[in-house]
């Protein structure tokens, strides 16, 4: 049954490895179901009832991707979307959290017809493939970055914005471990190296905090709970009256939602169709088709049950890394997130920053090896190429480093005389970003 699913053989691929690396997967997303809870508590939302909304809708989004378009991309309520669900929709514009779980809900059923229609799929093929590499490998360098941020390694500074920390926290100095242990594991290709340093961080860290050290794993007094209550299930259904009430700022509201989820999906998309070869011939994703209609139906769903957008996630790059190439890796780690329901005290209490960094940091520096790809010699490539690496890390957003390489991608191919060799689609697309920049300065 698993081989007429997933095609295993076809994929060369195996049970044993496609398992290890949902979990794998799962690990390296869970912070998400401790994180998400307390953003969009921030906006008055119930932090039991989002907790429970994250872990359903990213089980069943990661099911729908793994059956539906058999794709190794787990999928979970996005980091960046869900602070500008709170900070900036809720806490900036004054609205309600019920009037931005109805443009949630808006943008998901927006997302499905497009991704019906084709548009997605014909706008992320138009994407050259010189730009797919950057897009990648900046992504690598993004997720890197989150990951020694998170961890502490890397940290806020008045006079240099970020700088290095002293390193004397225990998770800090964990997180150090963790990462020279995977590193170590990876450059001996060690088979699930990635999976086996989380795991001997997660038990490094749980030996230290049994000793007594501060912010480490430790094993939660209560394994399981059963309290499954959600306040927020259905209640986007309240804010559809407020949020047409001001229609221009509707329109902002959804459109700013769109086009994050639309930029961060492709560019994790192709980042991963890179790595596993889901890239045909043509530089075009397989089965793309299939892959947005369920991020489409990801997104509606978590509206429905109380969270700001799902997403595919870039973490699912590190269940890739272990050998995960089908759709039964984001099955797996559909049902882990089914199953924190049950054990959410056990992933709350383990899954720490500095047990998954390790896992972000390798993965970023194995995605980074697409810069191989670019042309370098030819100049709007590169330029290109630089502006979206280094602006996903400035700005802190994947959809802003797309944006920006896109647009001096066409200003360079202008430039040179090039012009003609743009898709029709990509000056378009310029357009688009142009007017979402423009909209960040009215919200």
């Amino acid at each position: 049954m698993l081989e007429k699913l997933f095609k295993l053989n076809e994929k060369k691929s195996n049970v044993k490895t496609e398992v290890i690396a949902g979990l794998t997967t799962f690990l390296a997303m869970a912070y998400i179901l401790g994180v998400n809870p307390m953003i969009l508590g921030d906006a008055g939302m119930d932090g039991h009832s989002v907790f429970m909304a994250t872990a359903i809708s990213a089980g069943i989004a990661s099911l729908v991707m793994g059956l539906l378009a058999n794709y190794p991309v787990a999928l979970a309520p996005g980091m960046g979307v869900n602070a500008l669900f709170t900070y900036t929709v809720v806490l900036g514009m004054g609205h309600s959290w019920e009037a931005a779980l109805a443009s949630v809900f808006l943008s998901g059923i927006i997302f499905l017809v497009i991704s019906v229609t084709g548009v997605r799929k014909m706008i992320i093929n138009a994407i050259p493939q010189q730009l797919k590499l950057a897009i990648g490998a900046g992504i690598g360098f993004f997720i890197a970055f989150v990951g020694l941020k998170n961890a502490g390694i890397i940290v806020a500074s008045e006079s240099t914005f970020v700088t290095l920390s002293k390193l004397t926290e225990p998770t800090v100095l964990l997180a150090v471990f963790g990462i020279i242990v995977t590193i170590g594991l990876v450059a001996k290709k060690v088979p699930a190296g990635v999976f086996i340093g989380m795991l001997l961080t997660a038990i490094v860290g749980l030996i230290c905090g049994a000793m007594g050290m501060e912010g480490m794993p430790t094993l939660p007094d209560q394994m399981i709970t059963t309290d499954f209550s959600m306040v927020t299930l259905g209640a986007f259904m309240d804010g559809f009256k407020e949020l047409f009430s001001n229609p221009f700022n509707c329109f902002i509201i959804i459109f700013s939602f769109l086009f994050v989820d639309f930029f961060d999906t492709a560019g994790t998309l192709v980042a991963i169709g890179n790595r596993c070869g889901l890239i045909n011939e043509k530089g075009e994703l397989v089965d793309a088709e299939k892959a947005l209609l369920a991020d489409a139906i990801g997104t509606v769903t978590g509206a429905v049950l109380g969270t700001s957008t799902v997403t595919s996630f870039v973490e699912s790059t590190s269940g890739v890394e272990v050998g995960g190439k089908t759709g039964l890796t984001a099955c797996t780690t559909g049902i882990l997130f089914f199953l924190s329901i049950f054990i959410s005290p056990i992933v709350l209490a383990t899954a720490t920053n500095a047990v998954t960094a390790p896992a972000l940091v390798v993965v970023g520096i194995l995605m980074a090896q697409q810069l191989g790809g670019v042309n370098w010699d030819e100049f709007e490539f590169t330029v290109a190429g630089f502006v979206t690496v280094l602006a996903m890390i400035l700005t802190y957003s994947i959809s802003n480093g797309i944006a920006l390489g896109f647009i001096t991608y066409s200003v360079a191919m202008l430039a040179t005389g090039k012009f003609k060799n743009v898709s029709v689609i990509i000056w378009i697309l310029d357009i688009v970003f142009l007017f979402y920049f423009y909209s960040l300065t009215l919200i």
